[in-house]
C-alpha cells in the first residue's frame, strides 16, 4: 500500500470551511461546488471533487480511517461526521461522530477552516488542520458493486 504525504504533488489539498449543521447546529465541513474549487485548491490538481449527494467515503483524520456521508442541501454539500464503519455513518445516530470530536479537539468551529486532502478522488480524503502535514496511506476501496455485495452479507 503506498503512503503519500500531504505535501505530495498528487495530493489536491482544498481549504473547505466549516459551517453549522441542520437542526443540531453541530459543525460540518462544507464542499465547495467544482465551479468554486479554483480559489481554494493550495496545492495539487483538483478540478472536481467527484463527490455527490448520498455518496460514501473514506475519510482519513489523524492516521484513523473512518466512513463519512455526503449531503447536499440547499447550501450545498457537506460531510456532518466521520463513523467507525460505513454502516454507521449511513445512520449516524447510532454511533460516535469522530468529526465532532476531532474539531473540539483542535478548538475549530463554525467560520474556520480546514484543509481536505483528495487521496483518491471518489473514494479517500483526509481532513487535516491548515499547516499541519500528515502521511496517508493511500489504497482504492472495493468497487461500488463489492461493497454493496459485503454491506448485504453483513446485514
Amino acid at each position: 500500500m503506498p503512503r503519500v504525504p500531504s505535501d505530495d504533488g498528487s495530493v489536491a489539498c482544498v481549504r473547505v470551511d466549516l459551517v453549522r449543521s441542520g437542526g443540531t447546529r453541530r459543525p460540518c465541513v462544507r464542499l465547495p461546488d467544482d465551479d468554486a474549487l479554483e480559489g481554494r485548491v493550495e496545492s495539487g490538481s483538483c478540478t472536481s471533487l467527484s463527490l455527490a449527494d448520498g455518496d460514501l467515503v473514506r475519510v482519513v483524520i489523524d492516521r484513523e480511517e473512518y466512513h463519512a456521508r455526503v449531503v447536499a442541501d440547499t447550501t450545498g454539500r457537506s460531510i456532518r461526521g466521520a463513523f467507525d464503519s460505513r454502516r454507521l455513518a449511513r445512520t449516524p445516530g447510532d454511533g460516535e461522530n469522530r468529526l465532532t470530536e476531532w474539531l473540539a479537539e483542535h478548538g475549530r468551529k463554525p467560520g474556520d477552516s480546514v484543509v481536505l486532502d483528495v487521496v483518491v478522488p471518489g473514494d479517500q480524503y483526509g481532513l487535516r488542520i491548515p499547516g499541519e502535514r500528515t502521511v496517508y496511506d493511500a489504497r482504492r476501496g472495493p468497487r461500488s458493486s463489492l461493497a454493496d455485495i459485503a454491506e448485504d452479507l453483513d446485514g
